[in-house]
């Protein structure tokens, strides 16, 4: 099994049970190892008081986006913990993007930069995401 096909299934695994992203409207637009892009389009019920995206939302997007970057070995990761920088605001309507890198992963542990982006282009976010590899494996691998 190449890398790719390993970060794949490990994301097919992890998504038919994330009921967290699926209910935020986003969405797996791809996969690699160490590396994830998701999206989501800004709808009204992820407004906050001033009527722009609750921070909240956009650090569930940036959230997800790790660990599906950090799950991508098919070993089971968890948060150790994160970190944002909301720099500008996400409008309704907006499809918001967030992509996830790699930066660090050693032993069991990771750290994970992700930048959410506006439709034209601006930062909206800067997250930074430390991981801990836990016991288990995603799906059964042939070793």
């Amino acid at each position: 099994m190449t890398p790719q096909e390993r970060a794949e299934r490990s994301a097919q695994a992890m998504w038919a049970k994330d009921q967290a992203s699926n209910w935020l409207g986003a969405s797996l637009d791809a996969v690699a190892p160490g590396a994830a892009v998701m999206s989501m389009t800004v709808a009204p019920h992820h407004l906050n008081g001033q009527k722009i995206c609750h921070g909240g939302y956009i650090f569930t997007l940036a959230d997800s986006a790790f660990a599906f970057a950090c799950n991508s070995y098919n070993t089971k990761v968890v948060a150790q913990h994160n970190s944002i920088s909301y720099l500008s605001p996400g409008r309704e309507g907006e499809r918001l993007t967030a992509t996830a890198q790699e930066i660090s992963r050693t032993g069991r542990s990771g750290l994970y930069d992700v930048t959410v982006t506006g439709e034209d282009g601006r930062q909206v976010a800067l997250f930074r995401g430390a991981s801990r590899q836990v016991n288990g494996h995603h799906f059964e691998e042939d070793t």
